[in-house]
């Protein structure tokens, strides 16, 4: 299991978090190609190498010449979901601005729907919002861990005028998460920084147990005494299954569930998508049957023990259950393993399974053969089949040379 721990030396912003994870590994090109994906006009982005106290670290600036700051967030929304982006970026993008204006809605005192995103609501925080998750995405991270944030007291000018550090928005949105006093004066969490590392973490706390892998830093923009940078540091976890045999592992997991019988259906694509960025293996439902045959729903998380809590909260605070009933389990796996190949239509992700008797099997990844198909007007089942034929020939190749 990959893992990445983002320690926040200096607190956290976008920007830093888009730098460190360049500096990681995630290739510049394949970043910039992907934002690209999102079809917004009136930005570039601009990658540096800078200093910050002796402690090189990559800068990120989003050069804007679109200058709306103001948005509601369902345009927001509406902004992403009707991109290229992968679905799971899309997912995540939209729970984050979700929660941004539930949380701003909630300081001002009107609705998310009807709330004004300023500064928030600026083409550089849409981009570097996805942005971030995008990069998350590209190296392949299971697992997100962050320490505690530092938190610095003065004044931020803000569409509102001065206001009291940490910003309002941040305070919120950190709320229930450990944060520590920092010897500095000036925004150290920006609220984009807050509510990406609470909606990436599935926990907060020290470094776990990995084999390192890349240590990325970030920049911000303020030189400090202490380094205004944020760290990244990715790996490999101790597998947490056994193996039962050389092909099959087993990993303890745990189901939480409740069963939901007055709930608006639209709502089950918001929730699941929040389950999802709060680490949730698994999200599925199931029709039910309650007490006086009333017709309902089983909505069930499949999730690692460590991640109950939070998945819980999500349950009781996003839909309208009053009991959640969890249990553990066992998953047994195959083996499973990653490729790029290509189709000629352009660069296609493979997941290879194998193990326990079973034939491999390939399978593309349904975004990567979207992408390629819209780019180049093939159809989709053309690409898909491209790449499957390319993951077969990389096979065949890979067992003739051993």
């Amino acid at each position: 299991m990959t893992v990445a721990y983002i320690d926040c030396i200096a607190g956290v912003s976008g920007d830093m978090l888009l730098g460190a994870l360049l500096d990681a590994g995630v290739a510049e090109s394949e970043l910039r190609a992907r934002l690209h994906d999102l079809a917004l006009p009136g930005f570039a982005l601009t990658v540096s190498k800078v200093q910050k106290v002796g402690i090189g670290a990559v800068k990120v600036d989003v050069q804007v010449t679109d200058h709306a700051t103001e948005r509601h967030v369902p345009a927001i929304i509406d902004l992403v979901e009707r991109s290229a982006v992968a679905d799971n970026v899309k997912r995540r993008a939209a729970a984050i601005f979700r929660r941004l204006g539930e949380v701003e809605a909630a300081i001002h005192g009107t609705t998310p729907e009807r709330v004004h995103l300023h500064e928030l609501g600026g083409i550089d925080t849409i981009v570097d919002v996805v942005g971030v998750l995008i990069g998350f995405d590209l190296l392949g991270v299971d697992k997100v861990v962050c320490s505690p944030l530092p938190l610095a007291r003065g004044f931020v000018d803000a569409a509102h005028g001065r206001m009291p550090l940490p910003a309002p928005a941040t305070a919120a949105l950190l709320e229930g998460v450990p944060v520590t006093g920092a010897e500095v004066t000036g925004e150290l969490v920006t609220p984009t920084g807050a509510a990406l590392v609470t909606a990436l973490a599935a926990e907060f706390g020290p470094l776990p147990t990995m084999e390192l892998a890349a240590t990325g830093y970030g920049a911000g923009n303020v030189d400090r005494a202490i380094p205004n940078v944020v760290r990244l540091l990715v790996g490999r976890a101790p597998a947490s299954g056994a193996a039962v045999d050389d092909d099959v592992s087993a990993e303890p997991l745990y189901v939480v569930e409740t069963n939901i019988d007055d709930m608006n259906p639209e709502w089950y694509d918001y929730v699941s998508a929040a389950l999802f960025a709060a680490g949730a293996r698994e999200v599925f439902t199931q029709p039910a049957a309650m007490k006086k045959n009333r017709p309902a729903t089983l909505l069930s998380v499949l999730c690692r023990p460590d991640d109950r809590a939070v998945l819980r909260r999500i349950l009781f605070r996003e839909t309208t259950t009053i009991g959640v009933r969890e249990y553990p389990v066992q998953r047994y796996a195959l083996q499973r393993a990653a490729a790029t190949v290509e189709t000629g239509y352009g660069a296609v992700r493979v997941k290879i399974v194998q193990g326990a008797g079973v034939e491999r099997r390939w399978t593309p990844e349904y975004d990567d053969c979207r992408r390629a198909a819209e780019a180049t007007g093939m159809p989709l089942q053309e690409v898909y089949r491209r790449a499957l034929e390319a993951a077969r020939d990389l096979s065949a190749a890979s067992s003739a040379t051993r």
